[in-house]
């Protein structure tokens, strides 16, 4: 096959076509270098300027002031849900977690190897294996202890397509984010966050890199006792460069923020994933019932739509009538049944136009 299809796979995920294509020009020789970007050092001055480019980039799209660190790791945000709480629950070995899916839970799991892990609020519903969450906790609805380490929320939620659109008011205690989902789709006030960390492959660049931006007086937190490469205090002293970084995925992290720089910014990717987002929910909710929409309206999220119709046979033969058509990675997540439209940074708006006149369409034919 040839041709690209529509991805909404919800990681790893869409990458922007003109970066693809600019690797695919520089896999083989990188200009001037007379390698590939994956044959060079780590330690060479040409890797040296990508590394501080994609950093300056990030900062400079993010507004990052200059008492954070911006750290370039390993491990996903899998291997985060262990490293926050081994750095930053010490002394008081206690911290919130708001619970709004399964990646939070995850991440109290591990927390719980650490100290005590307080779920301060949820919007679980539903018995055994059939849980299910549909929005986000009101501030009323938490319970935040004013002594806790930290307080970690998940900001967007793929499997059941909630986010928060607003950070919650944590008062003197760190918010720490996992926006392994959502990373670069709007700006934030990273000033409001302690620390945020997110798996760059679902809008960021390809499986392999998770970036971490950290208050540096947090790092201070890391204790001498930790293994080496679980201290955030190692990789802040030797800017990511301790091990072998993943050098290709650090390359694309690079051209990405270029991209995004030359697109007009993080306000501007902004209205397009709203827009995007907006046409698709806009079909769902005008449908008469025949798409129902899985979260609540004021916890939609931006990156990850979820609905479902009226049996499970109806939505298989969606999807499969989908993936002929060029649609590719519509099925829902088990825990959800359905279908989940990953719509990305880098997913163009005409294929959402085009699976918005594909869904008309089968709603005439079979509704």
């Amino acid at each position: 096959m040839e041709k690209r299809i529509y991805n909404f796979s919800a990681g790893p995920a869409v990458l922007p076509e003109e970066v693809l294509l600019q690797a695919q020009k520089e896999l083989f020789v990188l200009p001037g270098v007379g390698m590939s970007i994956m044959e060079i050092s780590h330690r060479s001055k040409t890797y040296d300027a990508i590394h501080s480019e994609a950093k300056a980039n990030i900062k400079k799209l993010l507004d990052i002031p200059d008492d954070y660190a911006i750290l370039f790791l390993q491990g996903g945000a899998s291997l985060q849900f262990s490293m926050v709480p081994l750095n930053l629950m010490p002394p008081a070995n206690k911290a919130d977690y708001i619970l709004t899916g399964s990646w939070s839970k995850k991440a109290i799991k591990e927390a719980k190897r650490v100290g005590t892990a307080n779920i301060a609020g949820t919007t679980e519903e539903g018995e055994g294996d059939k849980k299910f969450f549909k929005r986000i906790p009101k501030q009323s609805e938490l319970k935040l202890d004013p002594d806790a380490a930290y307080v970690h929320i998940t900001s967007n939620n793929t499997i059941f397509g909630t986010q928060f659109h607003t950070e919650p008011q944590v008062g003197n205690v760190p918010l720490v984010c996992d926006a392994s989902s959502d990373i670069l789709h709007k700006k934030i006030d990273i000033e409001k966050y302690g620390l945020v960390y997110a798996g760059a492959q679902k809008n960021m660049g390809p499986a392999g890199v998770t970036m971490v931006i950290i208050r540096k007086d947090l790092v201070e937190r890391s204790q001498d006792t930790l293994h080496t490469m679980l201290s955030y205090k190692t990789h802040v002293d030797n800017d990511s460069l301790y091990n072998t970084p993943n050098t290709f995925g650090i390359y694309i992290v690079n051209l990405i923020a270029k991209w995004l720089i030359n697109l007009g910014g993080l306000d501007k990717m902004y209205e397009i994933n709203k827009k995007k987002a907006n046409m698709l929910y806009k079909c769902i909710d005008e449908s008469n019932g025949f798409y129902k929409g899985h979260a609540e309206k004021e916890s939609r999220s931006l990156m990850n739509i979820t609905f479902n119709l009226a049996t499970p046979e109806m939505e298989k033969q969606l999807i499969d009538n989908a993936t002929k058509a060029g649609f590719n990675g519509l099925k829902g997540h088990r825990s959800v049944g359905g279908l989940r439209a990953s719509i990305y940074n880098a997913f163009p708006t005409k294929g959402v136009e085009e699976l918005v006149s594909f869904m008309k369409d089968f709603q005439q034919k079979n509704g």
